[in-house]
């Protein structure tokens, strides 16, 4: 017998207690004053109970990274606790204000979490972007002195319902996946009703044809001891045909219903019969639910056999419930103990009242002898697992090219093309990933200096065969553009997992991914996850907006202004010329190496209010639009307006009764518009809006600082309306949501116009949905006249 196997059986016994007593505090215990159920998924996170056992105190080395089934939160929790990460104070306050998370969270939870899981499906195919990302680093020279982790996956049945792992599966197998474990909870129940016969011979064969591993672990050491006594093949072949509500209803009600129906369905077996007749109820009720995901023998033994790093999944035959008396019941996912029913579980297992929280109450082995154990268990050895990473250099400056006319998606390819040949550091760690749009999106001077990456080297055809084309598509272990099949969801979980190489990996990588704008809507859940994990990476979106005009609608956006504006953790841009697009992509590339405070620092309160120290991802939303590029030279003062969201193209004059506000590609409208209305008013004012979201989170920043007694906070914003005279009205104007710049007029009290575009597009010219949707510049001289008293503007009458 494997000599671990009595203290990891204790540890099994004391991690469902824990994970089982933390929700029930929760729901009955903790004072709660809303009324409001708290929940915690009791008999989820018992499916996955004996599995975790396995894994965390045997199995996994400090190098592997696991994304956890989001209901099984609880176990982790208990597991973390146990081995010094976690605290009581936390699991007492388990999905309060401030305790350990109602899914683990790597930006929120104390206790090393490694993926935030929770939006079911992402976690997973996390980690197998994560195998890729690990692939990349090595490939690359870097990291080599450590070891090798396995990326591994605990999900729940129902979440392979989720679309976005199947998406990633081909992914995986279009890059050699490697060092990846998936373990299905095989519980047979999904969120409201138990699943549909079969489900697992689905399973296997999906992930046999994407070139995987599967192992099945369906019966544990007690059954196959019983098969294996005469009668035992018929008793094998009741349960494999057993549909999984009987299984599940017979789980429930015990030991004696087993009885009763097996006699009556083993009858024409005088040997299957005796293997019932010999055991009493408990011993019958244990040997029928002893599945191979509750047995610890068998999984420890199944586990620790593969010595390969071909990807595999286990699918593991799971109750859910197990060890609980809501065990196999259809209703159970949500359900709770009651204080009668968690009374009974607690004196069974010998817990005595007041001492739930102990480490070690009511185990079979000492408390040092069981210390000891824990001190020893591989995955946390280290201690904390997450690595840090040095800052790169950014150069001090990213010259503009010098075209007098040019779309900021072309500025952005030029920018990049520049950088890919320079020998600066930091164009050796700026990874490039699309969905199949890189070309289109302008990355293809990039990867043509830099290449694709694969682990192994496939040449050009066309270039072997001197076939003309203008992009050499090397693949090789250098190559430094990762090229996706054509899937937004894939793209922001890899830009996800790119991102947090620095502490999964310990190297610094500066992952940048290019779309099309319309197309974040597909996986905005993804981006969200990416951002929930403070995983730090450039997105570049174009085109944008109802600019992209011959296309129609379907690739027109008009709400991603807006997604901008309020995720959390992206900080976005919409820069209309590429000198500000050069300030702007010189700060992102420092920005996202920023891993300091969440408050404003000194400089940041004296000049934006915003939380900078901290860092973030960065958003640019782009545009194909070819416009007159501006004469100028940036200095440093201007450069930190362009980043901090917005500067004076023309200042207001003291008698000014208009000032234009726009963003992004209706620049040339809007100048043409301040040209026809300064005519007659010679004060108007310009302004330029390079990001809508850091100038509304510096004045919401601001707004809160005064409140809290700093009464002198003055946002950047705040600083450039504060000249302009309180009659004076204001007209934003921008190809997206108007909504996205309509606040600006709450800083100081100005009337606002907000002009933009709120329905769908269609197609036509520039200038056709530009006068349809009245962005254009006698829409901006018609929406100004409706703001100014007196005398009406002369130009608008030539409409």
């Amino acid at each position: 017998m494997d000599p671990r196997l009595p203290i990891l059986t204790d540890l099994e016994r004391k991690i469902l207690w824990l994970s089982s007593w933390t929700i029930h505090h929760a729901n009955h215990i903790r004072p709660n004053p809303d009324g409001l159920k708290v929940g915690g998924h009791q008999a989820s996170s018992a499916s996955l109970a004996t599995i975790m056992t396995a894994l965390y105190m045997a199995v996994l080395r400090p190098e592997d990274r696991v994304a956890v089934k989001p209901h099984a939160s609880p176990v982790f929790h208990a597991i973390q606790y146990l081995l010094g990460n976690q605290t009581r104070e936390k699991l007492e306050n388990f999905r309060g204000f401030g305790g350990a998370q109602s899914y683990p969270s790597r930006t929120k939870d104390a206790d090393d979490v490694d993926f935030s899981t929770g939006s079911v499906g992402l976690g997973v195919a996390q980690t197998l972007f994560s195998s890729l990302v690990q692939d990349y680093v090595r490939a690359h020279g870097w990291g080599l002195e450590r070891p090798e982790g396995r990326m591994v996956a605990l999900l729940g049945d129902a979440e392979m319902d989720e679309g976005n792992i199947f998406e990633a599966l081909l992914e995986g197998w279009k890059n050699g996946l490697r060092n990846t474990w998936w373990v299905i909870d095989y519980n047979r129940q999904s969120l409201d009703a138990v699943i549909r016969e079969g489900l697992y011979s689905r399973f296997e064969a999906l992930f046999t044809a994407f070139g995987w591993d599967v192992i099945v672990l369906k019966y544990g050491s007690l059954l196959e001891a019983a098969f294996r006594e005469p009668g035992g093949e018929r008793l094998r072949h009741w349960i494999d045909t057993a549909p999984n509500q009987l299984y599940s209803a017979l789980t429930f009600q015990g030991g004696a219903a087993w009885r009763r129906r097996l006699l009556v369905d083993l009858a024409d077996s005088s040997d299957a019969l005796r293997i019932v007749e010999s055991r009493s109820d408990e011993e019958l009720g244990r040997l029928m639910t002893n599945l191979a995901g509750h047995d610890l023998p068998t999984l420890l033994r199944t586990f620790e056999s593969i010595d390969h790093d071909r990807p595999t999944v286990f699918i593991a035959y799971t109750i859910k419930g197990f060890g609980l008396p809501l065990a196999g019941h259809k209703d159970n996912h949500a359900g709770l103990l009651t204080p009668k029913q968690l009374a009974g579980y607690q004196a069974q297992i010998g817990v005595r009242p007041g001492h739930e929280w102990d480490k070690f109450e009511a185990l079979s082995h000492e408390p040092d002898e069981l210390q000891a154990f824990l001190d020893r268990v591989p995955f946390n050895r280290r201690g904390t697992r997450r690595y840090e990473a040095a800052r790169l250099p950014v150069p001090a400056r990213l010259e503009a090219p010098a075209q007098p006319a040019m779309s900021t998606q072309q500025g952005f390819g030029l920018i990049l093309n520049e950088l890919a040949r320079s020998s600066e550091p930091l164009a050796d760690r700026i990874v490039t990933t699309a969905p199949d749009v890189t070309v289109s999106t302008n990355l293809g001077p990039w990867v043509n200096r830099r290449g694709l990456f694969a682990r192994s080297e496939m040449k050009d055809l066309f270039r072997s065969e001197r076939i003309p084309s203008t992009f050499a598509w090397d693949f090789g272990p250098k190559g430094q553009h990762l090229e996706l099949g054509i899937a937004e969801m894939n793209l922001f979980i890899l830009l996800s997992a790119l991102g947090l190489a620095h502490a999964h990996f310990g190297e610094r990588l500066i992952p940048i991914g290019t779309l099309y704008d319309p197309f974040i809507n597909r996986g905005l859940d993804a981006l969200n996850y990416a951002c929930y994990q403070d995983a730090r990476f450039i997105l570049a979106a174009t085109p944008s907006g109802v600019t992209l005009a011959p296309e129609g609608g379907a690739h027109q956006s008009v709400n991603t202004p807006l997604i901008g504006l309020a995720q959390d953790g992206l900080a976005s841009f919409e820069p209309a010329f590429v000198d500000e697009l050069a300030a702007i992509m010189r700060f992102a590339f420092d920005y996202v190496q920023r891993a300091g405070e969440a408050a404003p620092t000194a400089g940041g309160r004296d000049r934006s209010w915003l939380p900078d120290d901290k860092g973030g991802a960065v958003y640019l939303r782009l545009s194909t639009r070819t416009v007159d590029q501006p004469r100028r030279a940036l200095s440093d003062e201007l450069a930190q307006d362009i980043v901090d969201g917005a500067y004076w193209m023309r200042r207001p004059g003291p008698n000014a009764q208009v000032v234009v506000a726009y963003a992004g590609a209706v620049a040339p409208e809007a100048i043409e518009a301040v040209g026809l209305m300064a005519e007659d008013r010679r004060d108007i004012g310009l302004l330029a809006v390079t990001s809508a979201d850091r100038l509304h989170a510096g004045w919401t920043a601001a707004q809160r600082a005064r409140e809290e007694g700093f009464v002198g906070a003055r946002a950047h914003v705040e600083r450039l309306l504060e000249a302009v005279p309180s009659n004076c009205g204001l007209v934003t104007v921008l190809d997206g949501h108007p909504a996205t710049l309509a606040w600006l007029g709450s800083v100081h009290g100005h009337r606002t116009r907000a002009l933009g575009v709120e329905h769908f597009g269609q197609t036509g010219t520039i200038q056709d949905l530009y006068r349809h949707f009245g962005i254009d510049a006698q829409g901006i001289v018609k929406a100004a006249q409706g703001l100014v008293p007196g005398r009406p503007i002369r130009h608008l009458r030539a409409v």
